[in-house]
């Protein structure tokens, strides 16, 4: 077994037999897709998936982002997602008029950001896709985001991202560890990418990553590290620049602030968290809270900072908002040692070559 149990919490290594339970399950699982029980969909169209082998934060919403802006240009490209944590069922394919509620926080925030392409959602990718398909019929590639152990549907191209800070070869099964399908289902990908990476990692400490994941010949490992933007107000969009002289209360619901705390350890006078589970659904009461927080903290120059991805959860109390100092961080995912090109050649070739064939 090649995990780190000091990196877990002592209530989840009480519940190492139940991990093992899981372990045999999507074992199973697995090998009834790989022998043919279980039966995959494939469809005559390049079909990107977006994935992680563990759960919690990987960094997937930049990097659908990251495959959108490459791509817009050059393909009628559209993405699909499940739509975690939203209040409706089914397929829906986002308008003019969605909330988040509707759809979700990731495929929201796609759709905001990219308003000109295709943003659905739906459980099952299987009938999600001819239903996008017929709505959207010009779409020439599909980004499925979050679908790599999800083997109903085979895409062409899989993506499977591992956190610097949890490779994956060092997790272990959920609920112990992290870890939602085998570490062998990586041989399935045809790249890697690690992601949250140092931006001064270096080449030696890349090359033992590498070392480690040992990666099949045919597979590609890329390193990524996350870039942030200058914070803008939700409602009016005005920016402003992170200071010593500023204190912050950051609120946050996602999986995995730690890079986000590290930067406001860098740029800001001091920080306060005011921190919800993943996908959290804000309510009145939560914003009033965080209201009373702010209200508390004793510095004349504040603010509050949340993600993108909050943010879009937050929008439906947007008249309270006007008048509070609520700034948004974007991010954005960079590839270390110049290799962006090689990156994108690898999916743009994939999407080519799979339109020359047909």
């Amino acid at each position: 077994m090649n995990f780190n149990f000091p990196l877990l919490k002592p209530i989840r290594i009480l519940l190492f037999p139940f991990s093992l339970v899981y372990y045999l399950a999507i074992y199973v699982r697995n090998r009834l897709y790989d022998k043919g029980v279980l039966s995959t969909a494939r469809f005559n169209l390049p079909l990107v998936c977006v994935g992680n082998i563990a759960a919690g934060g990987t960094g997937k919403s930049p990097m659908t982002e990251y495959l959108v802006r490459e791509l817009k240009s050059y393909f009628k490209v559209a993405t699909l997602s499940r739509g975690y944590k939203r209040k409706t069922t089914g397929y829906a394919l986002a308008s003019a008029s969605t909330t988040a509620l509707e759809i979700g926080d990731e495929p929201m925030q796609f759709h905001l950001k990219f308003p000109d392409v295709a943003v659905a959602v739906g459980e099952e990718r299987m009938y999600a896709i001819p239903q996008l398909l017929h709505d959207r019929p010009d779409t020439q590639a599909i980004i499925l985001d979050d679908a790599f152990q999800h083997r109903a549907v085979t895409a062409g191209l899989n993506i499977v991202l591992t956190d610097c800070g949890n490779l994956y070869t060092r997790d272990w099964y959920l609920p112990t560890g992290d870890l939602r399908d085998e570490r062998s289902s990586v041989k399935r990908a045809q790249i890697v990418v690690v992601t949250k990476c140092k931006p001064s990692l270096t080449v030696e400490e890349k090359e033992q990553i590498a070392a480690e994941l040992a990666l099949e010949k045919m597979q590609s490992v890329f390193f990524s590290t996350i870039r942030y933007g200058q914070p803008y107000h939700i409602i009016s969009r005005t920016t402003l620049r992170l200071s010593q002289k500023v204190e912050i209360l950051l609120v946050t619901g996602i999986a995995n602030p730690a890079p986000l705390k590290a930067l406001l350890q860098e740029k800001s006078g001091a920080y306060y968290q005011v921190a919800y589970n993943d996908h959290h659904i804000f309510t009145i009461d939560d914003l009033r809270d965080i209201r009373k927080r702010f209200n508390a903290i004793q510095a004349s120059d504040k603010i509050i900072l949340t993600t993108e991805k909050d943010a879009v959860r937050l929008m439906k109390f947007q008249q309270e908002l006007e008048t509070m100092p609520l700034y948004v961080v974007p991010i954005e995912l960079e590839f270390l040692f110049n290799e962006a090109p090689k990156f994108n050649a690898l999916v743009m070739n994939f999407i080519r070559g799979f339109q020359h064939q047909v």
